[in-house]
């Protein structure tokens, strides 16, 4: 592919791409193309979870290492920047040393890649979206379905909007609507993932009853980790040495925001955490020590956020977000957007063009779609599917309970309802879906009184 289409006989690019076969002996002619999220992750990584819950059943499976990732020429890794996160989780989340040293590695992976020639400005959701147009023609396809989640769909939605030709249908999962993404968005999505949870508790009574008033417990916390961090040893989940990690309030916010610990366990672990065990938290935060360094295209991530998501919002409008989002918590965490701290820094080192005129709108589409979210997604929160779906009138919009981001892997009704829908893309079998909760909370013994 072309790097930059504006510029002709200028650099290519070379995009992976796998094809897994139907596991029908007779599949339909229209396969599915699948569109990882990130921006920046491994799409061949995600075929196993792809496989597992069927969507290759009754067509083939297209999946393409986007421009930039990991199996693509160019792969905008940035080991300087896995560096930093294995180190991070022994800092204070959002202390301004921790953000020079994030922006210091962001520039190091920058200097290196421009000076290896890459034009990081044509890492974009346009020329990404181009991408599977052109991979449509190569492979001969006259239809497919495109599948995408988390960044995916806000490139599936790009792809709709500027490639609408050959598509048959267009399922989006755990919605990042294009049109609104930018970091005060991450703290409204954090609100409603964070409050789902805690909400779901308050409406089942063993938990209600052995954790009350969990929204006031979790400010508590965040406020007095903020004040006080702790220093603790703790195992990574996948084994390993013991590492040092930092348990202050923004650290814990991002945690349940990454669903680094599981929905059903977060009102035990927060109880745990006040009477004095953070074991729950301090291992999900030891997880970081142990990246895969080069797997993640942070190269790629950066390209988009700073382009797309991060121009027209200053720094100022992510606290006000933050404050909306959770009144009466400190400052220094409602500061830093959720998943994405010091953005506006490391934004001003990658020095890429704003290119939000062009990838700040809404997709109108009648083709057919299949909008799902997860109620406890807090990376990209439910409502944002309903909201997307308003502009795409022959959609069906499902609500999973109890499920976070990421939605078909993790719920096998999702995945029966996707297979409906791949079927009967005007018309899909949502009935599964009625009789879904989420699970019963972990239910831990009271603590002794002293």
């Amino acid at each position: 592919m072309p790097e930059n289409r504006e510029r002709h006989g200028g650099r290519t690019v070379r995009l992976a791409v796998a094809i897994v076969p139907a596991a029908s002996a007779r599949p339909a002619a229209d396969p599915v193309v699948f569109m990882e999220g990130g921006p920046g992750g491994d799409a061949f990584g995600s075929i196993p979870f792809l496989i597992g819950s069927g969507v290759n059943r009754d067509r083939d499976l297209v999946v393409m290492a986007q421009r930039g990732t990991l199996h693509a020429q160019p792969n905008l890794a940035c080991p300087e920047i896995d560096r930093f996160g294995a180190t991070a989780v022994g800092l204070v989340h959002d202390a301004p040393s921790t953000g020079r040293r994030l922006v210091r590695a962001a520039k190091e992976c920058r200097d290196r890649l421009t000076a290896d020639g890459v034009e990081l400005s044509a890492y974009n959701s346009t020329e990404n979206a181009a991408d599977f147009a052109d991979l449509r023609r190569a492979l001969g396809v006259r239809q497919w379905n495109v599948y995408g989640y988390s960044y995916g769909t806000d490139l599936a939605l790009t792809y709709l909007r500027l490639h609408p030709e050959g598509i048959r249908s267009v399922a989006i999962d755990s919605v990042a609507p294009p049109q609104v993404v930018s970091l005060p968005w991450t703290w409204d999505s954090a609100r409603e993932g964070i409050g789902a949870i805690l909400a779901a508790c308050a409406a089942q009574s063993p938990c209600a009853s052995r954790y009350p008033d969990l929204p006031d417990l979790l400010t508590e916390q965040v406020r007095r980790l903020e004040a006080h961090p702790l220093r603790l040893t703790a195992q990574p989940p996948a084994g390993g040495d013991p590492v040092q990690v930092v348990l202050d309030g923004g650290a814990l916010v991002n945690l349940l925001v990454a669903n680094a610990v599981k929905a059903v366990d977060v009102p035990a672990a927060l109880d745990e955490l006040a009477h004095g065990n953070p074991e729950r938290f301090a291992r999900a935060q030891a997880a970081g020590a142990t990246p895969v360094v080069g797997e993640f295209a942070h190269g790629l991530t950066q390209s988009v956020a700073c382009s797309e998501w991060v121009p027209g919002f200053s720094e100022a409008d992510v606290l006000r977000a933050g404050r909306r989002a959770f009144p009466g918590w400190p400052d220094t965490v409602l500061a830093q957007a959720p998943q994405l701290p010091f953005e506006h820094d490391v934004c001003r080192v990658w020095n890429v063009p704003d290119r939000t005129a062009v990838q700040r709108v809404a997709t109108s589409s009648r083709v057919p779609a299949l909008v799902l979210s997860g109620t406890f997604d807090a990376k990209t929160g439910a409502s944002w599917g309903a909201y997307t779906a308003r502009t795409l009138p022959r959609s069906t919009a499902v609500l999973i309970p109890g499920i976070g981001h990421w939605v078909v892997p993790q719920s096998p009704c999702a995945a029966a309802v996707l297979t409906s829908f791949l079927v009967h893309p005007t018309a899909p079998d949502t009935a599964c879906v009625a009789g879904l909760a989420p699970r019963p909370f972990t239910i831990t013994p009271e603590p002794e009184t002293p």
